[in-house]
């Protein structure tokens, strides 16, 4: 019997795990921060603090105010200079809190020591609401706060909790490093979140290019018969939701729908650990791990990184060639976004930098569709990318819409395997944007 994946489409580029072994390692914290209020999927955070405020670590910044969005602590102690729009990773001026750091002083109340905390005293009710306190969201990339995920509507107690420690974008090693040096505590993050979701069984799914990370986290786990390793075969996009359900139990979560309609719910191996430093520790979300890798970056590696520290800052202490790089990406080479400035901060979604080699950044040039259909195939969704693209463009967004254009994951392994350098993702995400748009003011008449 083979390896457990998905039943469709998939890709296998290069994997260019160059920090792959590397030990997580700290960066000095500038004299200044950059915190971003549009840290989330959902409504931006709505500052608390003015200029000339004192504030320490883990302090409250920022409130929540919509049901999806999550609060802001502050990573570092210090006074706050302004609350004015900074540029970011998206090229756009969004509202940011600015600190001027004074030393390293904690909040009251919050244990940031290394000390592994078993016991979890907070019941359901609690466990979620310090989600929620703490500013907990996905750290898989999409940061969907974490919160709105256990409170699961009643009579909805989900079969399965899935962890996905796929990790299966090229380069990225991050989780891969966090689970073997953080594995006791994200077996204590999933009994949490176990025991706020009232879940009995939780599987962990691991790529199989990481026998390490399997066999240590099996360690840890023993006996225990309601938590138990898959490991997957390599193939990307493995770790997408939907992907990783179906390659875990065989169960396809219908167009438009949830994990929670085929009894799931996922998280983020990553999410997992923030989990326990909030619940075990009332540590709020002010900082994670990253990956700064690439082949101008001399010295590729884990960081574990303060939120608002500028990219340019991990850059120079992984020792990036800047001379030889042609592109910045904020996370992996198939969903990340390219930056435009190096000065933009790190928010809670950096799962990665990656600098691009110059020769490597130039976009091919674009050819005409010769209707070979490897877009199709390689489509883990099911879609006709090469369709939805040409609609996308000509603005046909009912059409869109009905060609489930708002299905796709935007994986990018249609424009890999395109033999004419289609920009295929480019005109489905401006499609989405204008299905989007189209399905909220339809909701408003």
């Amino acid at each position: 019997m083979g390896l457990l994946t998905f039943r469709i489409g998939g890709i296998h580029p290069p994997e260019n795990k160059l920090s792959k072994g590397m030990s997580i390692q700290g960066i000095e914290i500038p004299e200044q921060v950059v915190v971003p209020m549009n840290q989330n999927l959902g409504a931006p955070s709505h500052p608390i603090v003015k200029k000339g405020d004192e504030v320490k670590v883990g302090q409250l910044i920022a409130e929540a105010k919509g049901f999806i969005a999550a609060n802001i602590h502050s990573p570092v102690s210090g006074k706050i200079f302004k609350v004015e729009p900074r540029l970011d990773s998206t090229g756009f001026r969004k509202e940011s809190i600015i600190i001027n750091v004074e030393g390293d002083e904690w909040a009251d109340g919050i244990d940031n020591t290394d000390t592994l905390v078993k016991e979890i005293k907070l019941e359901a009710k609690e466990i979620t609401d310090r989600i929620k306190q703490c500013g907990i969201v996905g750290l898989g990339g999409a940061t969907f706060p974490s919160h709105v995920k256990y409170m699961v509507p009643e009579g909805k107690t989900p079969e399965f909790l899935i962890i996905n420690a796929v990790e299966c974008e090229p380069y990225l090693t991050s989780d891969h490093q966090l689970m073997l040096e953080k594995g006791a505590e994200i077996i204590v993050g999933i009994r949490i979140m176990m025991k706020a979701l009232g879940t009995k069984k939780t599987i962990i799914g691991i790529e199989n290019n990481k026998p390490d990370a399997i066999d240590s986290i099996r360690k840890l786990i023993g006996s225990d018969s309601d938590i138990i390793v898959e490991a997957l075969k390599v193939q990307y996009p493995q770790g997408g939701e939907k992907q990783l359900i179906d390659a875990l139990l065989k169960r396809q979560i219908p167009s438009g729908k949830l994990p929670l309609e085929v009894g799931c719910v996922v998280n983020n191996v990553g999410t997992a650990f923030a989990i326990y430093e909030a619940v075990q520790k009332n540590k709020p979300l002010i900082e994670r791990i990253v990956t700064v890798t690439g082949f101008p970056v001399k010295n590729p590696s884990n960081y574990r990184v303060r939120v608002g520290i500028p990219i340019s800052d991990l850059l120079e202490k992984a020792n990036c060639d800047m001379e030889a790089t042609g592109k910045i990406i904020n996370g992996g080479p198939m969903m990340g976004k390219s930056i435009p400035s190096t000065e933009a901060a790190v928010t809670k979604g950096t799962s990665g930098v990656l600098a691009i080699r110059k020769e490597e950044s130039k976009r091919a040039e674009v050819r005409n569709c010769i209707r070979c259909g490897k877009c199709t195939s390689v489509c883990p969704m099911g879609l006709e990318p090469h369709l939805l693209s040409i609609i996308a463009r000509q603005g046909e967004n009912e059409k869109c819409e009905q060609e489930l254009i708002m299905d796709c994951i935007e994986c990018g392994s249609c424009v890999y395997t395109c033999p004419s350098s289609r920009p295929l993702l480019d005109n489905i995400r401006l499609g989405k944007s204008n299905v989007s748009f189209m399905i909220r003011q339809r909701s408003v008449k």
